[in-house]
């Protein structure tokens, strides 16, 4: 569904464009993600609305079929890349589960500044970004994804976040369009 509106008060949120996950191999260009990310915050900036930034610096335990991650990442892993161009402004979240509202602060600071909506970018798609859409979506926010601002690294994963699951949670669209709507 293209997206129809942003509310006022709507938040921008970037997920884990990190030196660490922007790195790995993913289906679409990750610089290309990174400067539409950088693009939507500066126009969210510009406007005085929320920008989030989200990073992750570790995993929920438990069992999983997945592979182990081993070793110990780079000591810059976690930081953010240096294009989102971090203001003293913006919120600062970090994560260690997929979602970005999960034992988090993000649902009180985001209804602290009266926010309803999101509009959500990032790496992984079908991980961190899907998983913080179903939370918010969960918790009464309404959703937008920019479709060309996120990627994964399985592209069917990223296939089916953007077309089965995005659509069912909220709205989509570009960051054109999205600059565009934000007037």
């Amino acid at each position: 569904m293209t997206a129809t509106t942003l509310d006022p008060k709507t938040a921008l949120v970037l997920i884990d464009l990190q030196k660490g996950i922007v790195a790995l191999p993913t289906a679409h260009p990750a610089a290309e993600v990174v400067e539409r990310s950088a693009r939507l915050a500066a126009a969210f900036r510009e406007r005085g609305l929320p920008v989030v930034l989200v990073n992750v610096t570790g995993g929920a335990p438990g069992r999983t079929e997945g592979p182990a991650r081993g070793g110990n990442p780079p000591a810059d892993w976690a930081e953010l890349v240096p294009e989102l161009d971090q203001q003293p402004s913006d919120l600062l979240v970090t994560k260690k589960t997929w979602g970005a509202f999960h034992g988090t602060p993000l649902d009180m600071e985001l209804r602290r500044l009266g926010v309803t909506q999101i509009v959500l970018a990032g790496i992984a798609t079908s991980i961190g970004v899907e998983s913080t859409a179903r939370s918010a979506y969960e918790h009464g926010y309404h959703v937008t994804v920019a479709t060309d601002a996120v990627t994964d690294m399985d592209a069917d994963a990223h296939r089916n976040s953007v077309e089965k699951i995005f659509p069912r949670l909220g709205e989509t669209d570009t960051t054109d369009a999205l600059v565009k709507l934000l007037g």
